[in-house]
């Protein structure tokens, strides 16, 4: 099965409302669900792809069903561990897709004394902060590979890689990652990594397609960081008799990315999905591109500091 190029963004999805908002992306079209253990929501999101099977809305093989390693469990005797902790919540019997979530190894947390273990190893401690664990990237990708052996993923992937890091896996990869997911929106173009990835035969996921949008609440953007008010994309909006979250997720796709939007309001599902009946000028392609600040919004070299007391930079 080949990865659909609109997926739906699990993150930010309460437990409560998963089983409805699972149904009604399935019903407005979707079959592409991005999933990760971080999300603290797996287990609830097993039980809408089995309420959805169940409605006859769809089968198990027309779904494309990604989750996502944490950085607790990189040692490559945790790997299986947690790959198998995902399938048993998502109540699954393989991953389409399993992604290492962060380059980042923190030391172990027993699933049974608390999941998701998040960031910070021991939140009852006197000053809880991360804690940084000794496993080399490459002994986590072998153990990514053994997943693949056993069928329990059907392929695997890296999410949050650098170009650096990207060079290095490709040198001892036996398998070699189908899909490197990162944010990417017309703030973040990260032109040369794309170009890179698909050098090296990879596909390119955009998580944040929109910008800000997913961050505002989070208190990791402000309201005036959105994209949506730019002129080149209001005009091109007009243009085309499309919203500016179209033109922009339109952008996305054109420049050869695939997409994860989320919403969990029914017109805005199928209003992601509606891009597929016109496309943007090359002007218009280029006038949102140059928008490009290098303005990143999910850094851990900024929020791992803010929020965990821990300085822990991925990129320079």
């Amino acid at each position: 099965m080949e990865m659909p190029s609109i997926g739906f963004g699990l993150w930010k999805v309460a437990a409560e409302d998963c089983r409805a908002t699972i149904a009604e992306a399935v019903r407005a079209g979707y079959r592409h669900f991005d999933c990760a253990a971080d999300y603290g929501n797996e287990a609830a999101v097993g039980e809408g792809i089995a309420a959805a099977i169940a409605e006859g809305l769809c089968r198990r093989e027309d779904l494309w069903i990604t989750s996502k390693l944490w950085n607790t469990f990189h040692a490559p005797e945790h790997v299986e561990a947690a790959c198998r902790k995902s399938l048993d919540d998502l109540g699954l019997d393989y991953l389409d897709l399993y992604l290492i979530h962060f380059p980042i190894a923190l030391a172990f947390v027993p699933i049974e004394e608390r999941y998701p273990p998040e960031w910070i190893h021991d939140p009852a401690a006197d000053n809880p902060v991360m804690q940084r664990a000794s496993v080399p990237l490459h002994q986590t990708w072998a153990a990514m590979e053994a997943l693949a052996d056993k069928e329990l993923v059907r392929n695997i992937g890296v999410s949050n890689y650098n170009s650096a890091l990207i060079h290095d896996l490709m040198t001892y990869a036996r398998i070699r990652p189908m899909t490197l997911q990162i944010e990417a929106h017309p703030y973040l173009t990260q032109d040369k990594l794309v170009r890179l990835a698909k050098d090296y035969g990879l596909q390119v996921t955009a998580f944040s397609p929109l910008g800000a949008l997913s961050y505002v609440e989070l208190d990791m953007a402000g309201a005036g960081d959105t994209v949506l008010n730019e002129p080149c994309v209001t005009s091109a909006a007009a243009a085309h008799d499309k919203t500016p979250a179209q033109v922009v997720l339109r952008w996305a796709l054109q420049r050869g990315t695939s997409i994860i939007p989320k919403s969990t309001n029914p017109e805005r599902m199928r209003e992601n999905l509606a891009i597929d009946d016109f496309s943007l000028s090359e002007d218009e392609m280029a006038a949102i591109s140059a928008l490009n600040s290098n303005r990143r919004f999910n850094d851990p070299g900024v929020f791992c500091e803010l929020a965990f007391d821990s300085f822990h930079p991925i990129y320079d």
